[in-house]
């Protein structure tokens, strides 16, 4: 195998184990906890393990529309952003290895929600639940999961790599000046 294509693929071990983790989380406590149910709090109230399902997309949004509207927007359209994002994944050569891993990570992420909203009626699983000390007007965080935390921290990563690319090459550029 091309090592390029080899160093393009390896990262996807990471979409992998986002994707597995997910479910088997998600999986567990659908087991062991009853819907709209706390299953176990730690340090107090800051950290809950609940059970609640989400129809909408982050923070609930979009959950107030059509079961038909809501499938199609929520399962197709991010579908198709994920296969879009391969497809330059594939084709840019200048990612780093850091910025290869945090795509793959997204890519898990969203792989994780988009099998909830296909296979799960009641909507994506939500657990985590994060006492918030009323910062922002909010009293607890809204719940996620672990694919939601892939695609939050990855996401964050590959913004942070970005500017301290974009930096590098601004630097070297001046330096070459």
């Amino acid at each position: 195998m091309e090592k390029s294509l080899k160093e393009k693929l390896i990262p996807f071990s990471l979409a992998l184990a986002v994707i597995l983790v997910d479910q088997i989380t998600k999986a567990l406590v659908e087991a062991n906890i009853p819907l709209y149910t706390i299953g176990w709090s730690f340090a107090g109230d800051f950290l809950r393990i609940i059970h609640v399902s989400n129809k909408g997309v982050a923070f609930s949004l979009g959950s107030s529309l059509s079961q038909t509207f809501r499938s199609l927007l929520f399962s197709l359209a991010p579908l198709v952003v994920i296969i879009l994002v391969i497809a330059i994944y594939f084709r840019n050569k200048d990612f780093t290895r850091l910025q290869r891993w945090c795509v793959c990570g997204i890519v898990g992420g969203g792989i994780g929600n988009i099998i909830d909203r296909i296979f799960r009626p009641q909507g994506v699983v939500d657990f985590v639940d994060v006492k918030f000390y009323g910062i922002f007007g909010l009293e607890r965080w809204p719940t996620f999961n672990f694919a939601d935390s892939a695609i939050v921290v990855c996401g964050i990563l590959l913004i942070v790599s970005f500017v301290f690319t974009a930096k590098g090459g601004a630097t070297q550029g001046n330096a070459n000046d």
